[in-house]
């Protein structure tokens, strides 16, 4: 998901500088909703793990 982030990210920076900005500007806002379910999803899962793990015995 990180990958397709910074995927987006670069090809709406292209497209804006080739002066497509409509669609340019929709790719980095697809790119940032994705860096932000990234870091949800990583933070939830850092979170569950150090609560819910096993215990070691």
């Amino acid at each position: 998901m990180l990958r397709a982030a910074i995927v987006f990210f670069v090809l709406g920076l292209f497209a804006i500088v080739l002066g497509a900005s409509g669609v340019g500007g929709l790719s980095i806002e697809i790119g940032r909703l994705l860096l932000f379910a990234f870091l949800f999803l990583s933070l939830w899962g850092v979170l569950v793990t150090f609560f819910g793990g096993k215990k070691p015995h």
